[in-house]
């Protein structure tokens, strides 16, 4: 399970309500692979990956507009962070899916979990500190 954590909140409360659909987003993929009841979780797994896609884009978009709007120095740059995860998102490997599907949501909820981790701690806490 991935817990939100008080560090991890900016004191931005829209961009912090939209960090924690994304651990959300990511428990689900949690409870999912620890759930030894679906034999096949194909189906599921493509559900959550549509969902963290179509909610981080969401996300992304608010959270660019935002930094616009308060004149983010360095918005470009945070924005191809934005766009090496919908990337990495969307180059979603079908085969490799079915192939083994736990090690696959092993897989793609450590890069998911680190990347939003480590984005909301050094990242976005630049444009926290600039504002």
């Amino acid at each position: 399970m991935f817990l939100w954590k008080e560090e991890y909140e900016l004191g931005i409360e829209k961009i912090d309500n939209e960090h924690q659909k994304l651990f959300e987003i990511a428990n689900k993929g949690y409870e999912l692979l620890k759930n030894d009841f679906y034999v096949d979780k194909y189906d599921r797994i493509m559900d959550i990956i549509v969902e963290l896609k179509d909610y981080a884009q969401f996300h992304f978009s608010a959270e660019e507009e935002y930094l616009a709007s308060i004149g983010y120095k360095k918005l470009f740059t945070h924005k191809i962070q934005h766009d090496y995860f919908m990337q990495k998102i969307s180059n979603v490997n079908i085969k490799e899916i079915d192939n083994n599907q736990d090690k696959y949501i092993q897989d793609i909820l450590d890069f998911i979990v680190t990347w939003i981790k480590e984005h909301i701690l050094e990242k976005d806490r630049e444009y926290v500190e600039q504002n």
